[in-house]
């Protein structure tokens, strides 16, 4: 039994999908096999499959032989189509700091500190943030190679004993994801782990190099230095990330081969700065982690499991110094900038103070704005302004979640189109559609329909060459011209608006006739859902204001639709005729221009004096030296990414506390 599919597991098969497909593959009597141009392994070993280099978006095909094959074809097919469906405890997503996914987040410049003098390293960026504190150097002992030869009558012997090692690092590990105090993304590190420590391509071969001769230990680290090259030289940077981890579960193999522990974090002192040439997830996620200030390493980069565990912790980090780590051995303090990768050793006490008072102010906003996440910010004639968030994908609902959105003022359904090599159908868009309803029930949520062309084709859609795309066949424009598309997305949008407050804006709008021509189809799938039999409810229609058409006929705009979302960066790059993407204009990308100040105006002045709501999609929403300005127009909904919106919250609320 086979069958072939395309993979839909963001990032494709790395480690945590791995662990979980193999945990699947396992509940199955059948043998099965995963297959990858024209390569097939083994589905029941993790190290194999993430060697296999399965990305997302790329055809595989299942193939089973035994007594359950159907079922064992049709429930791996489920997740590679499905992920998120049926996980238990440790396949919960990661969170965007963890993961989306996993790269990493720069500064402004402004922000970032240049490293200067002797006692300055720059390694790779890898958790944001800024830390200063006494060096806490860990280098535990190197575990070498013993080379001992053992004779024929000592061979099963050491097999048993190395058996009997692997059951009690897996225990081991075991118990560490029991722990209640484990957060869900270290969880699933741990569990992958531990699912290495016990694959057969591991312990086959280090079986393999024991049955040759070769003592326990010695057949250990030859196994894992073997695999660890095989994942460095996988054309994937998140695969050659899982070189560290293969090196961390052979690392704990040997030293319980050896009847030792490994060096201890337990006692690294409050705010110390760890210092290390490699370590193990395994460590780091056991570590008491609330007391590190900071990590510095020698291995690892953005996307290795130190640098997850450092993001989702709040950690800053510069990893990747390589042989440079030996400089800091005998540091007494470092200061580290996770922004832009700059070590200190032994800063001078002007820079001592200048970390210090960074990481004070961090500290001060971190905490002052997070009083905010809860509060529902009004203007003094006690209007509610909604603070929403900005995404493209479910992956950030926790972010915005976390940071208090009250509801999705944006989401971008064009990046669900961009990420599959074919065009969603419908209940795939019904599914995504209606879990952001869910995650937001008691808030509206925005969902922008398809807007691709200019500078975001989409594989499915062929597009013409078009001297200027911008300008060209986009947005709406290009949805009312393949109805056949345009109303899938439809359809399911009325679907999901069963499961709570959904909103609809068509974006690129320039003539009225668009709005009504949307209006028919709207009403079109509405009754072919009803004569289906399927539930479904009616949405509020509304527009982006992003041309200077749409600024112009607002007042007539405005007596066809529920509401104005204006999107600011479109909008200005159209007013001051200055593509967004070209560095040569930049300057003219200015929404504080008074032109694009007067379209938003007249933009709110029309929908204010026709009663219905008008908010802010773009960048400028979250800008606090604007959000008042906004607010006095008229404004009463602005969305932006979720690390904006305490403290658009809290402008807001400064706004009434002096009014």
């Amino acid at each position: 039994m086979e069958r072939s599919t395309i993979v839909r597991v963001h990032e494709g098969l790395h480690a945590r999908p791995a662990t979980r497909f193999v945990k699947l593959a396992k509940g199955f009597e059948s043998d099965v096999e995963i297959i990858k141009d024209g390569k097939a392994v083994s589905a029941k070993s993790s190290v194999k499959l993430m060697l296999l280099g399965v990305k997302e978006n790329q055809e595989v095909v299942v193939r089973a032989t035994g007594a359950d094959a159907i079922e064992a074809v049709e429930a791996l097919i489920g997740y590679l189509e499905n992920p998120k469906a049926g996980l238990d405890d440790e396949g919960e997503t990661q969170s965007p700091a963890s993961g989306a996914a996993e790269a990493v987040t720069t500064a402004p410049e402004s922000l970032k500190t240049e490293p200067a003098g002797a006692g300055s390293l720059r390694g790779v960026a890898a958790s944001e943030g800024v830390a200063i504190g006494p060096a806490f150097a860990h280098f535990p002992p190197q575990i070498t190679a013993q080379a001992h030869t053992l004779k024929a009558d000592e061979i099963d012997g050491e097999i048993e004993r190395f058996r009997a090692a692997v059951s009690a690092v897996q225990a081991r590990m075991d118990r560490a994801l029991a722990q209640d105090s484990l957060s869900a993304g270290d969880r699933g590190i741990i569990a992958a782990l531990r699912d290495i420590a016990a694959d057969d391509t591991l312990t086959g071969e280090a079986e393999k190099q024991i049955k040759g001769g070769t003592d326990a230990v010695s057949a250990v680290v030859t196994a894992a230095a073997t695999i660890a090259s095989d994942f460095s030289a996988v054309d994937d940077h998140y695969l050659n990330a899982r070189a560290d981890d293969v090196q961390a579960v052979g690392r704990q193999l040997c030293l319980a081969l050896l009847g030792q522990d490994d060096v201890s974090l337990e006692n690294i002192p409050e705010g110390a700065i760890l210092i290390a040439d490699d370590i193990g997830a395994w460590d780091l996620a056991r570590a008491p982690l609330k007391r590190i200030g900071g990590v510095v390493c020698g291995h690892g980069g953005a996307t290795s499991h130190i640098a997850i565990i450092a993001r989702s912790h709040g950690i800053p980090a510069v990893l990747g110094l390589g042989d440079k780590i030996n400089a800091l051995r005998t540091a007494r303090q470092v200061a580290l900038d996770g922004n832009s990768g700059a070590v200190i050793i032994d800063p001078d006490a002007a820079t001592s103070a200048d970390f210090a008072e960074r990481v004070e102010a961090a500290a001060r906003e971190r905490a002052g704005l997070t009083v905010f996440k809860g509060v529902t910010p009004k203007r003094s004639d006690g209007t509610v302004i909604e603070v929403a968030a900005n995404i493209g994908s479910l992956e950030e609902i926790e972010a915005a979640l976390d940071a208090g959105a009250m509801g999705i003022g944006l989401f971008r359904t064009e990046l669900l189109f961009m990420r599959h090599m074919h065009l969603p159908s419908e209940d795939m868009q019904a599914e995504t559609y209606s879990a952001l309803a869910k995650a937001f029930a008691r808030h509206p949520v925005i969902v922008r329909t398809l807007d691709i062309g200019g500078d975001k084709p989409i594989a499915g859609i062929e597009f013409p060459e078009e001297e200027n795309p911008f300008l060209g066949w986009r947005g709406i424009r290009m949805c009312l011209d393949r109805p056949d598309i345009f109303k899938r997305q439809l359809r399911a949008l009325l679907r999901a608006a069963v499961h709570g407050n959904i909103k609809v804006m068509l974006p690129m709008v320039s003539d009225i006739g668009e709005v009504r021509q949307t209006r028919v189809l709207v009403d079109e799938c509405a009754a072919e859902l009803k004569a289906e039999g399927v539930a479904h409810a009616m949405f509020d229609l509304g527009v982006m204001i992003e041309t200077p058409a749409a600024v112009l006929i607002a007042p007539a705009l405005a007596k066809e639709v529920s509401f104005f979302s204006i999107g600011t960066n479109d909008l200005t790059q159209y007013i001051m005729a200055a593509d967004r993407l070209n560095p040569t204009v930049a300057k003219l990308n200015d929404v504080t221009n008074p032109a694009v100040m007067s379209a938003i105006e007249l933009t709110a002045r029309a929908g204010v004096a026709a009663g219905i709501m008008v908010g802010m999609c773009g960048e400028a929403a979250g800008r606090p030296d604007l959000i008042p300005i906004f607010v006095k127009m008229g404004l009463t909904e602005l969305s932006m990414s979720p690390a904006s919106i305490q403290r658009a919250k809290k402008t807001i609320s400064a706004m009434e506390a002096s009014a």
